[in-house]
């Protein structure tokens, strides 16, 4: 059973940085391409960043990029995305997902992703 488990969201003021990982089990981690996702009160679930299963290539929304940064440890099995600078804007849930057979052109897509942790909740104050 695939399994995807959040950890690292909190309370920051605005300017501040979060460090958000995600576990995953039950997967053969390194095959498997991987995103952040977030969904702030009464929006859609929107893309943040993803990153390929080889580990080379990132891809970000143009609102986070330059502030945030996806990495993987595929021998640890997690994903983390750093935060710095953020904004009340960047307030939400965040999600973390996985899917071992994403294709470019669909990697911003919500859709493409079969397996989801429960998120974790990121508040910036301002």
């Amino acid at each position: 059973q695939v399994q995807l488990v959040e950890s690292g969201g909190g309370l920051v003021q605005a300017g501040g940085s979060l460090r958000l990982s995600c576990v995953a089990s039950g997967l053969t981690f390194r095959r498997y391409s991987v995103a952040w996702f977030r969904q702030g009160p009464g929006n859609e679930r929107e893309f943040v960043a993803a990153m390929r299963s080889n580990g080379g290539h990132t891809y970000y929304t143009d609102s986070v990029r330059g502030r945030f940064t996806i990495s993987r440890d595929n021998a640890k099995a997690t994903v983390t995305l750093q935060m710095n600078s953020l904004k009340p804007e960047d307030t939400a849930v965040y999600y973390c997902a996985a899917d071992q057979g994403v294709i470019l052109s669909s990697i911003r897509q919500a859709g493409a992703y079969d397996y989801w942790g429960q998120g974790t909740q990121v508040t910036v104050s301002s």
